[in-house]
């Protein structure tokens, strides 16, 4: 008779925790997952999906706007929000159920509840104690919303998926991805959008010089931003919100002392969903942020927990869990020793216009390497040479002159994420500017640019 009810139980079916529990069930692991909210976890339910099929609902008034200049009349179009969440909601209907079907074919058993850890090999869930010789921690992050009065009447990301109504006016407070996006997806469907941020140019971390641009591009569609500023507390009167601001420490506030709007969402950041998992029982360390501190294994404080994803709070992308997952199963129960690499991971901002990136930043690149060279290029693409759309377009390749390899590329412009996608690969592979140089372009195409730089920047 087994030791343990399982070989691995899975807390959290969400991208990272499904393909573990799918691939170590391929490898001939019993396996159960738990999952108390949704399956697909935040991607498909309340992220990356639904966020990029708004993406594509809020740019076609744009397109009907650009397509006068190619001869096509479009006056009378209107938007339905309703509709769009009708369909949104039928599509991750139908992603839920490939997902469970997913599980039940490579044979793991799938369990609808909340898991609580309660010692080193046991768990409890819907009042039953199951015992596993190895527990996988994959429950995410969470949206993350400052305690300040009146922090009530906000919504987060979660939320806004699920609006009755679509707003007039709302305020989006945060100054990363979610906020970013979110901002371009209201602005889009023809909202009054505005951004507040508390420093001094939002999406920290990126290259500066496109963030600046970026920050140029969106406010010529419509969004206002408000940099260094805060919001202290906020009150509602009669259906509406007042929001009261705060300049950021040691900055002027050069805005209104308040503002009026219909809906505020918060993007300031997600935590680790860790809270109510029983992991203290386990002795599992957590760090500061609640995270769960894992080895270069994946493996916890406890040795028969681990931990995948964005629970671990260090790349939280959907694609690293998912290869995290696919790593921890073969390495334990496919007597492989595999790594992931985290160099150099492509990502894209769906933002109007979208910013994608691979590699090094150029002030991180001259941090590191003594001869950084900068090529780039900016201009307007042809498409917008008829349509009356004054989007310009922006990309840039840094190269370590010593050795002529690519440091870093990025872009913003149209589909800047399947550009930068390809061009991911180009970087794992080693490229070298002379290979970038090499290459023949598609003509036309705003990609091409890419192998027609030959000048550095001045």
């Amino acid at each position: 008779m087994a030791e343990f009810d399982y070989d691995l139980f899975v807390i959290g079916a969400g991208s990272g925790g499904v393909r573990a529990a799918r691939m170590a069930a391929g490898f001939g692991a019993r396996v159960a997952i738990a999952e108390d909210r949704y399956l697909g976890g935040t991607c498909v339910n309340v992220g990356c999906v639904p966020k990029k099929l708004f993406v594509y609902a809020s740019h076609f008034a744009e397109d009907f706007h650009d397509a006068a200049g190619f001869g096509w009349q479009v006056d009378d179009y209107a938007f339905d929000w309703n509709k769009l969440l009708t369909n949104k909601n039928n599509e991750i209907q139908r992603l839920n159920g490939i997902y469970k079907n997913l599980l039940e074919k490579a044979g793991v058993v799938l369990i609808d509840g909340r898991a609580v850890v309660t010692g080193e090999n046991s768990l409890r869930i819907n009042g039953a104690t199951v015992t596993a010789e190895r527990i996988l921690v994959a429950t995410g992050g969470w949206p993350h919303i400052p305690d300040i009065p009146g922090k009530e009447h906000v919504i987060s990301s979660n939320e806004a998926f699920f609006l009755k109504a679509l707003p007039a006016n709302v305020i989006i407070v945060g100054g990363g991805y979610i906020a970013v996006e979110f901002a371009c997806i209201f602005n889009g469907l023809g909202v009054n959008t505005t951004l507040i941020y508390r420093g001094g140019l939002f999406l920290r971390g990126f290259d500066h010089e496109l963030r600046e641009f970026l920050a140029g591009e969106i406010t010529k569609k419509g969004i206002k931003l408000m940099f260094n500023t805060n919001i202290k507390s906020i009150d509602k009167q009669n259906n509406r919100l007042i929001a009261n601001l705060d300049s950021a420490p040691g900055k002027a506030l050069n805005n209104a002392q308040t503002m009026e709007t219909d809906l505020i969402m918060y993007a300031t950041g997600r935590l680790p969903n860790t809270k109510g998992l029983g992991l203290g029982s386990a002795k599992v360390e957590l760090n500061d942020k609640g995270a769960v501190v894992v080895n270069d294994e994946y493996q916890t404080s406890t040795p028969s927990i681990y931990a995948i994803g964005d629970v671990t709070d260090r790349i939280n992308l959907t694609p690293v869990a998912t290869a995290e997952g696919t790593v921890l199963a073969n390495n334990l129960y496919n007597n492989q020793s595999r790594r992931v690499d985290y160099r150099g991971i492509p990502t894209c901002i769906f933002s109007q216009p979208a910013l994608g990136t691979v590699g090094l930043t150029e002030e991180q690149a001259r941090r590191e390497f003594k001869n950084v060279e900068i090529y780039k290029s900016g201009f307007t693409h042809l498409k917008h040479t008829l349509s009356g759309n004054d989007e310009r377009t922006l990309m840039k390749i840094i190269v370590d002159n010593d050795t002529d390899k690519v440091l870093g590329v990025h872009m913003i412009g149209a589909e800047a994420g399947e550009i930068i996608q390809g061009i991911g690969i180009a970087l794992k592979a080693g490229a070298t500017k002379t290979v970038f140089d090499a290459t023949i372009g598609i003509h036309p195409t705003a990609a091409e640019e890419f192998v027609t730089m030959r000048e550095p920047a001045g």
